[in-house]
């Protein structure tokens, strides 16, 4: 049976959404945070960790946001295939919630309306829209702002297929690396293996909004996450780049078929507030 949802809905939920995680960390991250203080060798490590949780605690008491850098929204739509959207066209129904939740929630605007021209849009639309056609009649929304420091740190790699796994170690171990203090560790770091140049990097983006620190379910895949985990600790890099042992909270790697020919490998890394959220509809 269709069910009918106006676009309506889909506008409140961005907009609640585009509010709440740039408020309060999920509540995955601030375990995260946790845990790395807990086990933080570093004295100058574990008080920066302690900043950032303080920061947290501020922000919300406050209702004010997380980080400055407030993000561009991405937005996933997971859309049942038995649901029908009325009232209005569904791209704009998203850019209205991320307008709405940007203005009203006192947001800093990010985004050009062009990208050499550089003139501010002045309400952080439009979104960078996903959307997935999935079973069911009811619709996920997830909306994940990411701020460009760390966006600018992330990479993508079309190895040949004879890298296999080393190769992709080698490419997350270069990316992470490169980035050093200006993704603002501790990070998650998302990865993306297979499909094309694109879907590897959706991939990656999509690693970013997994539960914090949940396992692959393909078994190599979830074994190269601890691998590189420890491995990326191992740089010392450490929190806000001033040296420790939790240069990383995470490595999430999501994974595609792909041709023959290829093997894409991109790295999204996201900076200590990886924000996510989600509702469903």
């Amino acid at each position: 049976m269709i069910r009918e949802i106006n676009v309506s809905e889909v506008s409140d939920a961005v907009a609640k959404l585009c509010v709440d995680v740039n408020y309060d960390l999920s509540q995955d991250m601030k375990a995260a945070l946790q845990q790395a203080k807990d086990e933080e060798a570093s004295p100058i490590g574990k008080r920066v960790l302690e900043q950032l949780q303080e920061n947290l605690v501020v922000a919300k008491e406050e209702q004010i946001p997380i980080c400055q850098d407030t993000g561009m929204a991405v937005v996933f739509l997971e859309i049942g295939q038995d649901v029908h959207f009325v009232g209005g066209d569904l791209t704009e129904a998203v850019n209205a919630g991320v307008r709405k939740g940007y203005v009203d929630g006192y947001l800093r605007k990010s985004v050009v309306a062009d990208p050499v021209e550089r003139v501010n849009t002045k309400d952080n639309t439009p979104a960078v829209l996903h959307t997935k056609i999935v079973s069911g009649d009811k619709v996920r929304v997830k909306v994940a702002p990411k701020g460009f420091g760390s966006e600018n740190m992330s990479r993508i790699f079309m190895l040949k297929p004879a890298q296999g796994l080393e190769g992709i170690r080698e490419a997350v171990l270069s990316a992470v690396s490169d980035a050093g203090p200006n993704a603002c560790p501790p990070m998650v770091v998302g990865v993306g293996v297979g499909g094309t140049f694109e879907k590897a990097a959706l991939l990656a983006k999509e690693a970013l909004t997994r539960e914090t620190g949940t396992a692959s379910p393909v078994e190599w895949a979830a074994k190269l996450e601890q691998e590189l985990l420890e491995e990326i600790n191992g740089l010392g890099i450490g929190p806000a780049g001033l040296g420790g042992t939790k240069t990383a909270l995470a490595v999430q790697v999501n994974t595609y078929p792909t041709h023959i020919a290829g093997l894409p490998c991109a790295v999204n890394i996201c900076c200590h507030v990886n924000r996510h959220g989600e509702m469903v509809i």
